[in-house]
């Protein structure tokens, strides 16, 4: 979806903060719990859903934000690793024994605790240069308001390594400069990877449209004090930064728009067979004169052969008058 050109989490960060768990590896329970609330799973003993864990004795159970039907049960004796087994999370039944697992972050914005500690700095200069702004402008409510704000915000990430809409911190988080594209899924694709865009014509002017939506609702979130400027930086790409990172493409369209055509210089393939092998269908346009009675002919016809008649009205109203019409007609 175009939901792609927003930001991120960093894919190298991403990559770093995941962790492998072997049949006989060596490891006490407590770094595994640890390891986990770091990747923010959530311990949750009762209701066990996607991104969270919970401890039943020497096990651990574990259902990964990857999966959605199963869940994984490491079992322990004493310090070791002693069985891995993949889960049904309603029932609890095994289903199959494995010899590694792979736990990937329960989000794109798990950060290791060395960048949290930078981010938080800078953050806290950032928040400091806005209140004198706000206050040298007599702005005193704007001041209060994003003081509190990003102050809760701060020691929500130095306690738990997160916060609610962490994502406005992306350029900390990041450690990309002001104004730099935010990374995005493009960048966990392949070097040999093929785009398609189907329905071009909707969704390319949509990619340029996205930007400027977003900047728009985020300078005032900005302007009133609820969110530091830097969350501008929290974006989606600018139509010309997308232009840079998309891989081969193939721009799908029954009607494309002029951005397409231009990009082909008039030459590009048209399909005129329907995917399915069966051409379109006849289309014979009739006069309006005496509608109804031809419709009702032709319906009469079709019900002989033993077939069905679909009817389209151009409103509601239409529909009903003629459906109890045709149910006077017999039909």
């Amino acid at each position: 979806s175009v939901s792609c050109i927003y930001g991120i989490g960093s894919v190298e960060t991403y990559s770093t903060m995941t962790f492998r768990l072997s049949r006989g590896e060596q490891i006490e329970r407590q770094s595994i719990l640890r390891r986990l609330t770091e990747l923010q799973y959530r311990r949750n003993d009762t209701n066990f859903v996607r991104g969270t864990f919970r401890v039943r004795g020497d096990n651990v159970e574990l259902f990964p934000a990857h999966l959605e039907d199963r869940a994984w049960r490491i079992s322990l004796f004493g310090d070791e690793i002693e069985d891995i087994f993949e889960i049904d999370p309603l029932t609890g039944e095994k289903t199959q024994t494995l010899e590694q697992i792979t736990v990937f972050a329960n989000s794109h914005y798990v950060t290791p605790r060395p960048t949290l500690q930078q981010a938080t700095k800078l953050i806290r200069t950032e928040l400091k240069g806005r209140i004198s702004e706000f206050t040298e402008q007599g702005k005193l409510l704007e001041a209060q308001r994003i003081e509190q704000r990003t102050q809760f915000d701060i020691e929500m990430i130095e306690a738990t390594g997160s916060c609610a809409g962490i994502e406005n911190y992306s350029r900390y988080l990041s450690g990309r400069g002001p104004g730099e594209p935010p990374p995005t899924l493009f960048e966990y694709l392949p070097e040999n990877a093929l785009l398609i865009i189907d329905e071009s014509h909707v969704t390319v002017p949509q990619i340029g449209a996205m930007f400027k939506g977003d900047f728009a609702r985020k300078s005032t979130l900005s302007e009133f004090g609820f969110r530091l400027p830097s969350c501008m930086d929290n974006r989606p790409l600018k139509f010309e930064e997308w232009e840079g990172f998309r891989p081969q493409t193939v721009f799908v369209s029954a009607t494309p728009g002029p951005w397409e055509i231009g990009r082909t210089g008039g030459v590009f393939s048209e399909q005129v067979v329907r995917p399915t092998g069966l051409t379109d269908p006849d289309c014979i346009v009739r006069p309006t004169g005496n509608q109804v009675d031809d419709i009702i002919a032709e319906c009469r016809d079709a019900a002989a052969k033993g077939q069905r008649v679909l009817i389209t009205t151009l409103t509601k109203k239409m529909a009903e008058a003629l459906s109890e019409y045709m149910y006077e007609a017999g039909i």
